[in-house]
């Protein structure tokens, strides 16, 4: 909490929370609790939820809950929605993964109809729902300030058709991801007549002026968040090659076996953002021009890090390399001169 609260008085434009169950992995069960708190404590940053997984509540409560916590930031929500990929939480809420999917499209369809008309009402498989009223009211329109985490290549057009932005979390070689949001771009034209947000680009981060003490503490720490998702959602195991909707995931499992935990750990630390100010900053600003992306949610504590450490890793980032990211022209522009 400490950490969180230092986000506003250091400059950064957006603090986040996540959400997860049953294990050591990240205890924080409810995103928008926390963001409730995180609303009380500040004046003007944002708040974002990365993610709230929509299958294992009810819709409507989540539609309300949404609301309600819009009123209590004065409208600076930025809403992050989610599936999930977690066996054990699934199995801890009594629910079989293989529906997740279509679950998740119902209930997102449920709750963002829900923000704009302010009332709930649908029928579908998983979800019925009579129209009742949201209270209170919704604050203001949910579009442009709604995004999803999609990982694999199937959820990219559901996404799309939902209307709503991606956010990128750093899994897959960034060659396939860049090949995915040109698709779902696309896509997001198509549907809906006009360009889709940019993305939000997520990375774990370890910033120092010193390019060799950056490499052995992101080999540290990053390497072993890197175990604790590996641990947390059993990707080791074989659980879900045959899951319906999670092919990809069983893909991760198979690369695992291939190449090992550590190969694997190896390749995760080279898609996040480590080294010198600089280096952080470079490869920042690459990501985000392939992607076409004008936001980055850095994590800067993780993997049991140190106080001390996770402190200095943040001041450093937020003193050198922010401000130079606050300079940045909008993507669109930016592209436009590149071309």
């Amino acid at each position: 909490m400490r950490f969180a609260c230092m986000a506003e008085p250091l400059g950064f434009d957006s603090v986040w929370g996540v959400e997860h169950h049953f294990t050591d992995y990240t205890m924080c069960p409810d995103v928008f609790q926390f963001l409730a708190y995180m609303a009380g404590k500040t004046e003007k940053i944002q708040i974002g939820s990365m993610v709230c997984v929509l299958p294992w509540h009810d819709p409507l409560r989540v539609a309300e809950e949404i609301s309600q916590l819009d009123h209590l930031s004065d409208g600076r929500l930025i809403l992050g929605i989610g599936r999930g990929a977690g066996k054990v939480e699934f199995d801890g809420f009594r629910q079989s993964m293989e529906d997740s999917r279509p679950r998740f499209v119902e209930y997102a369809e449920m709750v963002l109809e829900g923000l704009e008309a302010g009332y709930c009402e649908y029928d579908g498989k998983f979800a019925q729902q009579p129209r009742v009223p949201i209270r209170p009211e919704p604050f203001k329109s949910f579009k442009g300030r709604t995004f999803a985490a999609a990982v694999s290549p199937e959820s990219v057009p559901i996404m799309a058709k939902l209307g709503v932005g991606l956010l990128i979390i750093p899994q897959k070689p960034w060659e396939h991801v860049e090949k995915e949001v040109g698709e779902y771009r696309k896509q997001f034209i198509k549907v809906h007549g006009h360009d889709a947000p940019p993305p939000i680009v997520a990375g774990w981060t370890f910033c120092d002026e010193d390019e060799g003490r950056a490499r052995e503490m992101a080999e540290k720490y990053i390497g072993g968040y890197w175990q604790t998702v590996l641990d947390h959602y059993q990707f080791h195991g074989d659980h879900l090659k045959d899951m319906k909707g999670y092919e990809y995931y069983g893909g991760m499992s198979d690369n695992i076996a291939r190449h090992g935990k550590q190969g694997a750990i190896d390749f995760f630390m080279e898609l996040q953002i480590w080294g010198t100010p600089e280096q952080c900053y470079n490869r920042i600003v690459e990501n985000a021009n392939r992607l076409g992306s004008d936001a980055f949610s850095g994590v800067f504590s993780y993997a049991g890090m140190p106080w001390e450490m996770a402190e200095a890793n943040m001041k450093l980032f937020a003193k050198e390399v922010m401000p130079e990211l606050k300079k940045l022209a909008p993507v669109s522009e930016r592209i436009k001169l590149a071309s």
